[in-house]
């Protein structure tokens, strides 16, 4: 609430003056002193002229699984696969590096 209300160049006076409180509770508000519903929140980012997007992403744990596969194996087959890496993002600035020269 406190982005878009500075954001939209506003006072904490000027947003409660468009919200019909006072600036003590946009301070407290703002501050986390009191806390807002979901709905006066959304209400507070329209008088600033924003809106609030919510989205539910399914959940991606790929990586951790990825991460916990890599722990079980030995110490050097995990550095062998990160000198390869290295190796590989090596190879693809130098063709960068040559692409753009020519």
């Amino acid at each position: 609430m406190r982005q878009a209300r500075r954001r939209a160049d506003l006072t904490q006076q000027q947003l409660a003056d468009r919200a019909g409180t006072t600036q003590s509770a946009i301070a407290r508000l703002e501050s986390g002193r009191t806390s807002p519903s979901f709905d006066q929140v959304i209400r507070l980012i329209r008088l600033c002229g924003y809106r609030l997007d919510v989205a539910l992403d399914p959940y991606d744990d790929s990586d951790v699984a990825q991460a916990e596969a890599l722990l079980k194996l030995p110490v050097d087959e995990r550095f062998d696969r990160m000198y390869a890496g290295i190796a590989f993002a090596e190879e693809l600035r130098e063709a960068y590096r040559k692409a753009v020269a020519t």
